[in-house]
């Protein structure tokens, strides 16, 4: 579970738009949109700026003075008093750096709603830190401003503090609220009439169970907080209801531009987000040094942290000059059998390459039967995702194999292009898949595409074989019949994969 801590960030709900189309109206400012123009957090400058910029909403957070005085303050001080324990007048004596004095509720709701605007008011309780019954006395002075200013409408209610959430329901059963702690499930908290779960992203990254839980449940899902480009990918193609961020520019850019899995639900995928060793849930190993049928030089290794290890969100698998047995290199081969079979759909790994001669970097597909023979290769079929040999570099192969079209024969279906910054760039390799053809896909543009019995190819399993599930293998070989020479200079080389994922078609 992870802890309470001293930052808070939060999102909000909004029952009235819960269930129209997603990645739309989900962009909530956290303590406003203050990062970019340098305002400060929970700032009516802050709050005002979210409002410009039209976000689904703004969250701020409220403390309460010795004096029963509400204010919008994120930590429990305000330039070294303590706020529960002091009158709000002291308080006026400093200053935000823009010049506004702390605001007060009252002042920071009337700012959020004078002009009519659809930005909601993401209103946070903060737990007092005398004791939980002064908790609660909050949440009653709090819920009664809203009402005295008449914004109820406006405004919804979130907090770590579950008894705080309660008193709000208590005298309120139809407010909205959403807990924050990230330590009950889903159904815990649609039993306590909860109406959401808002949680740190890496509970979910943790307890992605939860989510179609909630989704389930008719529970609203927010996460905080978000601010990587690549955290911000997966929460939009788990299709949560609101996000909130820090970087409210960079969410609103990728929802100009997220048109690429529009149509797709996503089914299955690791962001590599928990270092060490690769999740044994949702990968295996291949092992050995037999060539592979290639006459490869490399001896691949199964739990070996020096050859496939997660660091920073992002997997390694890297093939070294390190003798095993009979071989002089080792490197590791994953592979999701008897994790994940996957028959039609889109799948993505965003990877940068290893480069130099003798380099061997696989992204690419076998189906079960191979590993139960009941189909020999190439008959069982291979889809080959991404192919790149150092002595080409740049050039990227897609492939696909099968008893009557394969590389023995010279007969493969493949395409293959020069492309630039491969070793330096995060790019992304894939496939759309479906009953009639396969369309392979670069950085989300279409690479190359074969349909099932074209140019008068032969359509049953001889010549088409994809008509079944497969499996996904990641791998760095070295050397071998296409590798070809191996320039030792080049070690250790490795393939970074930053993440895969898997959809299916709505």
């Amino acid at each position: 579970m992870i802890k309470v801590i001293s930052v808070i960030l939060c999102v909000f709900i909004l029952h009235s738009i819960h269930g129209q189309s997603k990645n739309k109206d989900i962009v909530v400012a956290h303590r406003g949109a203050w990062k970019s123009n340098g305002l400060p957090e929970n700032s009516i400058a802050s709050l005002t700026m979210a409002i410009n910029m039209k976000c689904a909403g703004t969250e701020f957070d409220v403390r309460m003075t010795a004096d029963n005085v509400l204010v919008v303050n994120h930590d429990s001080d305000f330039f070294g008093l303590e706020i529960e324990k002091v009158k709000y007048e002291a308080l006026t004596s400093f200053a935000l750096k823009n010049g506004e004095k702390i605001p007060t509720l009252e002042s920071y709701i009337l700012a959020g709603v004078k002009d009519s605007h659809s930005t909601r008011l993401v209103l946070e309780i903060k737990p007092s830190e005398i004791n939980k019954e002064r908790g609660r006395l909050i949440a009653r002075e709090v819920i009664q401003q809203v009402n005295h200013l008449k914004v109820d409408d406006k405004v919804d209610y979130i907090s770590f503090d579950l008894d705080i959430l309660l008193e709000l329901i208590r005298i309120n059963p139809k407010v909205s609220t959403q807990y924050l702690n990230g330590d009950r499930s889903p159904k815990e908290l649609k039993d306590l009439s909860i109406a959401g779960l808002n949680y740190n992203y890496k509970v979910f990254y943790k307890k992605p169970e939860w989510i179609q839980q909630a989704k389930a449940l008719q529970m609203i899902l927010n996460v905080w907080t978000v601010n990587g480009a690549k955290d911000m990918d997966f929460f939009l193609t788990h299709d949560f209801d609101y996000i909130t961020t820090n970087e409210p520019e960079l969410l609103f850019n990728k929802l100009n531009k997220s048109t690429s899995t529009s149509g797709w639900k996503l089914i299955w995928s690791d962001e590599f987000n928990d270092a060490g060793l690769p999740d044994e849930t949702k990968w295996s190993y291949d092992t050995g040094g037999h060539g592979w049928g290639n006459n490869e030089k490399q001896y691949y290794l199964a739990k070996s942290l020096e050859n496939s290890y997660i660091r920073d969100g992002q997997l390694h698998i890297v093939a070294l000059k390190k003798y095993h047995e009979q071989s002089k290199y080792t490197s590791a081969k994953l592979t999701t059998y008897q994790k994940l079979d996957i028959q039609y759909g889109k799948i993505e790994v965003k990877a940068k390459l290893p480069r130099g001669k003798g380099s061997w970097p696989a992204i690419w597909m076998l189906p079960g039967s191979i590993k139960t023979k009941s189909e020999p290769w190439p008959l069982c079929g291979e889809i080959d995702i991404m192919e790149h040999v150092g002595k080409d570099p740049n050039v990227v192969h897609t492939s696909l194999h099968s008893e009557l079209y394969n590389h023995i024969k010279g007969t493969q279906i493949t395409f293959f292009d020069t492309l630039n910054n491969l070793f330096d760039d995060f790019h992304t390799y894939g496939i759309e898949w479906d009953e009639k053809s396969i369309k392979f896909i670069f950085d989300g543009k279409l690479y190359f595409e074969t349909y099932k019995g074209q140019d008068g190819r032969v359509a049953t399993n001889e010549g088409w074989p994809f008509d079944k599930p497969y499996f996904l293998i990641l791998n760095v070989a070295v050397g071998g019949n296409w590798g070809g020479e191996i320039d030792d200079n080049i070690f250790p080389n490795e393939m970074i994969v930053d993440y895969v994922r898997v959809y299916k078609r709505l």
